[in-house]
């Protein structure tokens, strides 16, 4: 039986291809569409499409009602021989190295023979993939928040100038740091597999998160004032060891899980000692989206640590590397910790001042015993877990 599509005065400049296309796509190759149409270019524009698709085309023997049949091609004349599809579309069927010919096809797509074959130096399921990432990434994006709506930034407050000079000096040390954690997952992007494409969106996202929380931080710290705190060389120093590192899984791991999982701890301390509510919110905010960071950075690796025997190795020398490097520097800048223990402290009295440092030196307590935690689960023993954590950079980052 053949099947007929009357195009009227559908041109193929109009699309009348598509009608064409449609009505042959249920056929078997030798299948026949008689094709009829007003448009006079059709006698032109019919048969080169046929031939670049791999149609052929029988003639009518009524020139004047004309109709021609276009017989399907068989599997050897379509354009889409030797296609492959790209993997399954579902995270699910991950191929372990997808090949560089998929390069910026979609997953799951069929793709055309040819093409260019970018590589990805991260191409290897096992070196950027978590099974979490789908959903990090989908609670990701429902929970980016808008700084002009969330924060209160109109609330009226009054803080004496040497308070309102500690905040600033911990909101330009913030930026510092955000500034350093957006700049890390923006050197890997690039170099991972479209393939991969939920690490992909779920590090995008994160670099969005960063760039939030150092326009919040900044706008707070010249709320008051049109300067900035000071920025020590030693804590430049430290976020550089960050930004410098070149392997994926080393760099997730210093600046994810020791140095974002300790800012974490910061955070909530300063969101429990901020003296007004634009502090307390901003601090909050971030804090809630730093741990979907640590937690992407702890499943990525606890995949990893499955499928290579040696990644606690590297973990270990990645610490000592770092610890070495920031020997002679100074650690966190002075300036810094002083402006905690005055937030801590709530007032210039000698006992506020003696437990504001108190809370601060918790405060690093609290950190070390969360590193510690997570380097437990990440395989290391108890003891050699506290070693490793007495090494973290001083700068907290």
């Amino acid at each position: 039986m053949t099947a007929a599509v009357d195009l009227a005065g559908l041109g193929f400049a109009e699309g009348a291809h598509l009608l064409v296309q449609r009505a042959l796509a249920g056929l078997p190759p030798g299948g026949r569409v008689e094709v009829s149409g007003r448009d006079p270019a059709l006698r032109v524009h019919l048969p080169a499409w046929a031939r670049g698709q791999g149609h052929r085309i029988e003639w009518p023997s009524d020139l004047d009602t004309w109709v021609a049949v276009v017989v399907r091609g068989s599997a050897t004349d379509d354009r889409w021989f030797g296609a492959e599809r790209a993997g399954h579309a579902e995270p699910a069927g991950l191929a372990d190295r997808p090949p560089a010919s998929w390069g910026l096809g979609v997953r799951g797509a069929l793709l055309e023979a040819g093409g260019p074959e970018p590589r990805f130096d991260l191409d290897e399921r096992d070196l950027v993939w978590a099974d979490l990432a789908p959903k990090l990434y989908a609670q990701a994006a429902s929970k980016q928040w808008d700084p002009e709506a969330a924060v209160p930034w109109s609330a009226e407050f009054t803080l004496p100038p040497d308070v309102e000079a500690a905040v600033v000096q911990v909101m330009t040390y913030l930026v510092e740091n955000e500034q350093a954690a957006l700049i890390v997952p923006a050197r890997f992007v690039g170099r991972i597999h479209p393939h991969f494409r939920e690490v992909v969106q779920l590090l995008a996202v994160q670099m969005a998160d960063e760039a939030r929380h150092m326009s919040v931080f900044a706008r707070r710290a010249l709320l008051r004032g049109p300067e900035m705190g000071t920025s020590s060389a030693g804590g430049r120093s430290s976020l550089f060891t960050l930004v410098t590192e070149s392997d994926f899984a080393l760099a997730s791991f210093l600046l994810s899980v020791l140095g974002e999982g300790t800012f974490v701890d910061l955070l909530a301390f300063l969101e429990r000692t901020a003296p007004d509510p634009i502090t307390r919110r901003i601090c909050r905010l971030a804090g809630q989206d730093e741990r979907r960071h640590v937690v992407f950075g702890m499943a990525h690796l606890v995949h990893q640590s499955t499928v290579d025997p040696g990644l606690k190795d590297r973990l270990r020398a990645a610490i000592h590397r770092r610890h070495d490097a920031l020997v002679d520097t100074a650690g966190l800048n002075r300036d810094v910790f002083d402006a905690l223990v005055v937030l801590a402290a709530g007032s210039w009295a000698t006992d506020d001042i003696a437990a504001g440092y108190r809370r601060v030196q918790e405060l690093q307590h609290t950190m070390d015993q969360g590193r510690q935690r997570r380097l437990v689960r990440l395989g290391f023993h108890q003891d050699e877990a506290a070693a490793l954590s007495a090494l973290h950079t001083k700068n907290f980052m």
